[in-house]
């Protein structure tokens, strides 16, 4: 590494449990607009393409840092992978 440290988003200082994170984030994709997100069976593919990733920790992609729950309920993102192992929707 560069010498700078690395700080996970998920840990940052004053950040809540991870249980309770994880209930915020659920609400969070809950509240989401309808149009913005993929289909439940388009969603629960898309997670069961993470969660055999090895870049998979702890919920996190290693690769870019997102929070994949999140990532994956969204219809204009995509797999940050090269190649993508999952693509955006229109």
């Amino acid at each position: 590494m560069n010498g700078k440290l690395r700080v996970c988003r998920k840990c940052l200082p004053g950040q809540k449990n991870e249980e309770a994170f994880y209930e915020d984030l659920s609400r969070y994709i809950q509240r989401m607009d309808e149009e913005l997100k993929v289909d439940q069976q388009t969603y629960e593919k898309r997670l069961g393409i993470c969660s055999s990733c090895e870049r998979l920790m702890s919920g996190m992609c290693r690769l870019c840092g997102c929070f994949v729950e999140l990532r994956a309920v969204q219809k204009v993102r995509k797999c940050p992978d090269l190649p993508a192992k999952w693509e955006a929707q229109k």
